[in-house]
């Protein structure tokens, strides 16, 4: 079971591709503004969070950071989480939109899972490479950066694993669409992105290590703005990762063949 799931999107590449190009065509169709949505959402959700913590209440950067300006310091944090945030949100429905299909025709649905990952990833993903080009002529470029896109991958992964435990268990129980939006929301604010670390009391601060996102974003903030290589977190983020991965991708062929009865 775990080889087909890892191997599906190769196997079955042309279904996966055509999934994969008429999903992230279809969030643009119709839409007059098209792809300038992408770069919208986030500028002005960053703007907000932007002013809230560093105007109103003025969250102390972290020492090492040294003059780093907090929209940077926050951004390495926010587009990250972006594509975390959108690939879960998208996951409760991800089987139940495809159910007519699922219903009628045979095809390896384990591809599902995967298509409604990589497609958030590809769109905050360009948005996060913008982002690094602004960097880079700020000064910012150091030799840890051709360490970011594993780090971008094990987090794909590990979103990978979630989307596919989810949007399997929401064909059975569909009030986890609303469990998902509200576990979302408090995640978000138990991750520190919009605030430092040190705003958190020190004997709470070990307990963060346990937040798979934290870990990816202290990563991504370590290599980028510090030039520095996050062992402790790379130690977590690596298992968790391939674990939740695997995990998800057992539980979701466990079940997929009771997907038809109850769609």
């Amino acid at each position: 079971m775990l080889r087909q799931w890892v191997f599906a999107p190769i196997v079955h590449y042309r279904l996966f591709h055509n999934f994969v190009r008429q999903d992230f065509t279809g969030q643009f169709a119709g839409s007059f503004g098209g792809m300038v949505w992408l770069f919208i959402t986030p500028i002005v959700n960053i703007m907000i969070y932007s002013f809230v913590f560093s105007v109103v209440f003025r969250a102390p950067m972290p020492v090492e950071y040294g003059n780093t300006p907090f929209v940077i310091f926050m951004m390495m944090g926010y587009l990250p989480w972006f594509a975390f945030g959108d690939a879960m949100g998208r996951a409760s429905t991800l089987l139940l939109e495809k159910a007519p299909l699922i219903t009628k025709v045979m095809f390896p649905v384990q591809i599902i899972p995967g298509v409604g990952t990589i497609v958030p990833y590809m769109v905050h993903g360009i948005a996060l490479s913008l982002f690094l080009v602004y960097l880079m002529t700020q000064g910012y470029f150091n030799l840890m950066w051709f360490w970011v896109p594993l780090i971008f991958a094990f987090q794909f992964l590990f979103t990978m694993g979630l989307v596919a435990i989810l949007s399997a268990l929401c064909v059975f129980l569909r009030d986890i669409q609303q469990i998902v939006t509200l576990t979302l929301t408090s995640w978000f604010f138990l991750t520190p992105i919009v605030y430092p670390i040190s705003l958190i009391p020190v004997e709470y601060q070990p307990w963060l290590l346990l937040n798979p996102m934290h870990n990816f974003v202290d990563s991504y903030r370590e290599l980028i703005l510090l030039g520095n290589f996050p062992m402790t977190s790379f130690q977590i983020i690596v298992p968790v990762s391939l674990f939740t991965y695997c995990f998800g991708g057992w539980v979701f062929m466990r079940i997929r063949h009771a997907f038809g009865d109850v769609l």
